[in-house]
């Protein structure tokens, strides 16, 4: 069983740019990532795009719904912004396109030492293989329904 994973950007695939002294985009951490915690899943990643959650809009929500119909993958994981997943979430879920569909993310770039990309792109591969079709959140250890989650913003939390 193959996954797609689709990278759509965010925190998840920030980079330092250590001449501006900001957070941009670059390239994705995910080839580098798949490989340092050697896993063994067969794996299909497809850059969809790199943007910011906060920058996400419709039309960026339907490119991302649109590689989720092409893909002729059962099971997806998508890596996302978090400060709007659960809206991104929300159109998937209302598509009802009978795949299992797990959505990721991070509150710390995977560049820097204490983030929590790593933890849940692999919380993510493995929930993407045992769970039913539908549309699911895996944040922080956590598998939430994408209709019955909401980002608690204080505590940085799902």
């Amino acid at each position: 069983m193959t996954i797609r994973i689709i990278i759509t950007g965010g925190t998840f695939d920030k980079h330092y740019d250590e001449i501006r002294g900001n957070l941009t985009f670059k390239d994705s951490h995910l080839p580098e990532i798949l490989a340092f915690v050697r896993c063994t899943v067969p794996i299909e990643l497809e850059l969809n795009q790199l943007i910011d959650s906060l920058d996400m809009q419709a039309s960026n929500r339907q490119q991302v719904l649109d590689s989720c119909r092409r893909a002729p993958e059962g099971r997806i994981v998508i890596t996302r912004g978090t400060d709007t997943m659960v809206e991104t979430a929300e159109v998937r879920g209302k598509a009802g396109l009978g795949k299992t569909i797990v959505m990721t993310g991070a509150m710390v770039p995977y560049i820097f030492t204490n983030s929590d990309a790593v933890f849940n792109l692999g919380s993510a591969i493995t929930a993407v293989q045992v769970l039913p079709p539908g549309v699911w959140i895996t944040m922080s250890g956590r598998v939430f329904a994408w209709d019955r989650v909401r980002k608690n913003r204080d505590r940085g939390i799902f």
